[in-house]
């Protein structure tokens, strides 16, 4: 526990060692300008629909299941061809090229240990090493984010959308129920630590955990606090002594409105902490039934609440999708709210033309997708930045940051505004 470790190095010692602290990256002071490599090492079936397709059976539905139910061999395969293609070495040239400094890189618990009974496949590791090198060579930062914990750690959101990017989905998350999900996660950061550790200025951040499911209550938000803590202590101390490392600890907010973190792991007893917020408008009906310009005057809205926090503050995952219309997203043999195939929603419009290829969508929701684009960015940098989700796709190209540079309404300079008073 990490009160444990405070008590064995001392106070004194751990409130002089806090003022060593330096970040591989100014956060604070530079704007973090980033994206996400989804679906890379943790498959995502609406970022990858053809991997799932292609295997015949409708019960596979998550990583999970495609090593349970899928031949071992072909599955194994077809992990490693989708490891090799999905992001190589001109992502990473295309990313720095188009003015960013971070990437934020899911991986699961599985890549590092998998217990008996789980069916994951491994071979991810050699792959998180070589987007390492790919992000120094190109002068990228890159967040090691803990994307699956054993036990999942957000199932359902409700009983209602599927989750199925913690690798597992079930109808309510585990991992904090069994201490010992939590301690195989709490040895995964460990090891993450250790291994970057001495590489600050290329893996300046670790997030210890992607969405937990805080929306449960404090049964999900009590062992959550402290693993938290235990991160602290097992990211900013890798090395088993006082000797602190300069690693972030980015804390997801467990979908609680920020207000609920006020002071925690705040200075000066904790340095070296940040926040992250997941913002999107694509998951509800009242989401999907927004106008054009409403969608824009929510994402202005959210200014005054990004502004004003105790840690530094990323907008981790955010999206121009304004309908859940893309292949999958909502799960596996799951329909869209927008369109009415999903379970309780109502229709809205037909989502021909809002998903898909870009060469589908007209010039009007192009010029719309630069807006809002833009007046999420614009909105998001009242904290200490953002990376969009996500770099690229299969086939839904409104989330697709690279599909955005070739179609026109990402800039290829995040800084290069077309609308720069869209909010006022």
């Amino acid at each position: 526990m990490f009160s444990a470790f405070l008590a064995l190095i001392g106070l004194s010692l751990f409130h002089s060692v806090l003022s060593q602290f330096s970040p591989g990256f100014p956060y604070g002071s530079q704007m973090v300008r980033g994206v996400n490599l989804g679906g890379w090492l943790v498959l995502e079936p609406w970022i990858t629909p053809s991997i799932f397709d292609n295997t015949g059976n409708t019960n596979i539905v998550d990583e999970w299941t495609f090593g349970q139910y899928y031949d071992r061999a072909t599955a194994t395969t077809v992990l490693q061809n989708h490891w090799d293609t999905w992001i190589t070495q001109d992502d990473f040239a295309n990313i720095a090229a188009a003015g960013l400094n971070h990437v934020r890189l899911p991986i699961g618990y599985w890549a590092f240990e998998v217990g008996s009974g789980e069916p994951y496949i491994q071979g991810q590791l050699p792959y998180l090493q070589k987007a390492v090198q790919w992000a120094s060579q190109y002068g990228l930062k890159l967040i090691v984010d803990l994307h699956g914990a054993p036990g999942s750690q957000n199932g359902r959101v409700l009983l209602v959308s599927c989750y199925d990017n913690s690798g597992h989905t079930m109808s309510y998350p585990t991992w904090q129920s069994n201490q010992t999900n939590i301690a195989r996660t709490d040895a995964i950061i460990q090891q993450i630590a250790s291994m970057f550790a001495d590489q600050p200025d290329v893996v300046p951040i670790i997030a210890p955990l992607n969405e937990p499911a805080g929306y449960y209550g404090s049964s999900v938000l009590t062992p959550l606090r402290q693993y938290y803590y235990d991160s602290y202590g097992n990211i900013r101390y890798p090395y088993g002594t006082s000797t602190q490392s300069n690693t972030v600890v980015l804390l997801h907010d467990a979908f609680q409105p920020l207000s609920y973190w006020n002071g925690f792991e705040t200075t000066p007893d904790f340095q070296g902490v940040a926040m992250d917020t997941h913002i999107y408008q694509v998951f509800s009906n009242a989401d999907v039934q927004m106008s054009w310009q409403s969608h824009i005057d929510t994402a202005c809205d959210t200014q005054s609440t990004l502004s004003d926090f105790d840690l530094w503050l990323m907008v981790g995952e955010w999206s121009p999708a304004i309908t859940d219309c893309a292949t999958y997203l909502n799960g596996r043999g799951n329909g869209a709210r927008y369109d009415g195939s999903y379970p309780g929603s109502t229709y809205v419009g037909s989502c021909t033309g809002l998903t898909g290829s870009a060469s589908t969508f007209s010039s009007s929701y192009k010029t719309f997708l630069r807006q809002f684009w833009e007046a999420q960015v614009i909105s998001y940098e009242k904290s200490n930045g953002w990376l969009m989700w996500t770099w690229k796709t299969e086939s839904a190209d409104e989330w697709s940051y690279l599909a955005g540079l070739q179609n026109g309404w990402i800039p290829w300079s995040p800084t290069d505004l077309e609308y720069p008073t869209i909010c006022g």
